[in-house]
Formats: structure tokens, C-alpha cells, sequence
């Protein structure tokens, strides 16, 4: 963990959290758009761990999601209502830590076995699983079934919005800049010689993955209490492929390509409500032009990792 990348955090933290106090003078739509860049950086910049960094294929990143998100709202649903106003950013705190946990051991729990495949195998598995998570919360009255959770407290603001995005980029880039990082690199470039070397290709796959899944589970936990809704129809297998194409969009393997496709891919279809009838039409064919023109990623300035 170098000095830069602290001092990065550092910076990131507290511009987020003194924006965040005066964001009552900003437009609610803005606000409500910059709090959406925010999670979709950190579901991206995870992703990106997986996909771009350790060179596998996951489509299953909204599951994840979900789980964080419907773990977390429960939490506040269940004990918010006996806390004091004073208590409740720790207990947000703690919904979205132990979000990020219950996703990252359901990573765990899909990584160990799916991950010996690869490729387009490893790509049906993943999002097989995502299927399998949204028909569970639609199925569950515990969760609302396919009413969803309703009443979640709105908790989530600029600043948790942003300084996790901060922290996601912070361990994700000192994560792959390390010693350890270096068996991601490995097993992404060859993981046949990789293996040969005698490095243990299945335990960097499965940590990548499960720390890939901590994130996404936050971005949930965030997401739902920004939305105050939480319907399992919107964790579907879209939600995951919107999620991979800011990946290979902002070029894979490059954080700082990754997070300006993030902002990019959120704020356009807004910039495209004055043509709301075509608005996904267009942001369609603009997707498929890009990959066309740019498969390499739109943004591969630099090397890979996270000093791009």
C-alpha cells in the first residue's frame, strides 16, 4: 500500500464528505444521478477485479448485488425502527457491512465449484446463479416476494455513495499493485503456465471473486437505500450485462478506463430523456458503435491496473 494510493483515499474521503454536507443547495435530480454514478463505479471497479484483472467471465454480478441489497434493507427495516435518529449511520453501517458479507460468501459459495470452468462455461454458470438468486427473492415472502421490499429509509447520501466508491478503488488497486496481485495478473495472462509455475490458480480466482462479490453486495446495500424500493426484477440478467459492458467499455484490466465508462453509461440514457420514445434505441446503437470502433475499451490510456 503506497503513499499515492493513501493519500488518494484520503482526499476522496473528505471531498465526498464535504460535499455531501452541503448538498442540500444541489438539484435533487443531479444529486440522485451523482449518487448512481457512485454505485456503478464501485460495481464496475469490482467487476472489473474478476473480468479484467484475473481474466474471468462473470454474468452474475447483479446477483451479488441483490444479495447485499436485500440483506442490508432488511437489517434497517427489522431494527431501524428502535433505534434513535443518532444511531442510524452505524446501524447503515453495519446493514452494508454485513450486505457485503453474505454476498461475498455466497461468491464463495458459487466460486469454489464453477470456478475449475472457464470461458463461455464459467459465463453460464455465473449467470445461472444470478437467475436463480432474483427467483428466490421473488418467490420469498420473507424478502416481499415479487412485491419487493417497500419503506426502506432513505441512508444512502454523496458521500457513503462516494467514499466507498473511493475504498473499492483504494483495495481493488493496492489488492492488484501487490505481491499477492501479481497471481491475478498471472492467472489472467496464461493460466496453464500459470499453474506450471505452481501457483495456485483456484485460490486467486475464488479470492478475486469473493472480494469482486463483497463490493457488489455493498453497491446493493447503497442502491437500496437510495431507491427505497427493492424489486427482484431489477436485478436481473440486464442489470449484470449493463454492469460488463462498462467493464470491456472502459477497457478491461483498467481501473481508470473502467470508473469514466461507469460515468459515462450512467449519466447518458439521462442525457437522453429528450427523446425518451428512442432514448434506449439510441443509447443501443451508440453501446454497439463503440464496440465496433473501440473493442479494445474506449479507455486504454496507460497500463493495466490501477495506475491507468
Amino acid at each position: 500500500m503506497r503513499g499515492k494510493e493513501k493519500i488518494f483515499l484520503l482526499v476522496a474521503i473528505v471531498a465526498a464528505v464535504a460535499l455531501s454536507m452541503i448538498s442540500g443547495a444541489f438539484n435533487r435530480y443531479y444529486l440522485g444521478i451523482a449518487v448512481d454514478v457512485g454505485i456503478n463505479i464501485i460495481l464496475a471497479v469490482s467487476l472489473n477485479l474478476i473480468n479484467g484483472h484475473t481474466g474471468q467471465f462473470s454474468l452474475g454480478h447483479a446477483g451479488f448485488m441483490a444479495v447485499g441489497g436485500y440483506t442490508a434493507a432488511k437489517l434497517t427495516l427489522v431494527f431501524g425502527a428502535a433505534l434513535p435518529p443518532v444511531a442510524q449511520p452505524f446501524l447503515f453501517a453495519g446493514a452494508l457491512l454485513a450486505g457485503g458479507l453474505v454476498a461475498a460468501l455466497a461468491g464463495l459459495f458459487v466460486g469454489v465449484p464453477s470456478l475449475r470452468l472457464r470461458g463461455d462455461y464459467l459465463a453460464i454458470v455465473t449467470l445461472g446463479f444470478g437467475e436463480i438468486i432474483r427467483v428466490i427473492f421473488q418467490t420469498s415472502e420473507f424478502f416481499g416476494a415479487a412485491t419487493g421490499l417497500t419503506g426502506i429509509s432513505k441512508l444512502t447520501t454523496f458521500g457513503w455513495a462516494w467514499a466507498l466508491a473511493a475504498v473499492t478503488v483504494y483495495v481493488v488497486a493496492c489488492l492488484v499493485n501487490s505481491t499477492y496481485g501479481r497471481g491475478f495478473i498471472a492467472v489472467h495472462d496464461d493460466e496453464i503456465a500459470a499453474s506450471a509455475m505452481g501457483i495456485n490458480t483456484m485460490r486467486y480466482k475464488v479470492t478475486a471473486f469473493v472480494v469482486g462479490a463483497f463490493f457488489a453486495g455493498i453497491a446493493g446495500g447503497l442502491y437500496a437505500h437510495h431507491k427505497l424500493v427493492l424489486k427482484p426484477d431489477g436485478f436481473d440478467f440486464i442489470k449484470s450485462i449493463e454492469i460488463v459492458v462498462m467493464v470491456i467499455l472502459g477497457g478491461m484490466g483498467r481501473t481508470a478506463g473502467v470508473i469514466c465508462a461507469a460515468v459515462i453509461l450512467t449519466i447518458l440514457p439521462e442525457l437522453l430523456r429528450g427523446v425518451a420514445e428512442y432514448r434506449m434505441i439510441i443509447y443501443s446503437l451508440l453501446i454497439i458503435g463503440l464496440m465496433l470502433t473501440r473493442p479494445q475499451g474506449l479507455f486504454t490510456f496507460g497500463k493495466k491496473g490501477a495506475q491507468s
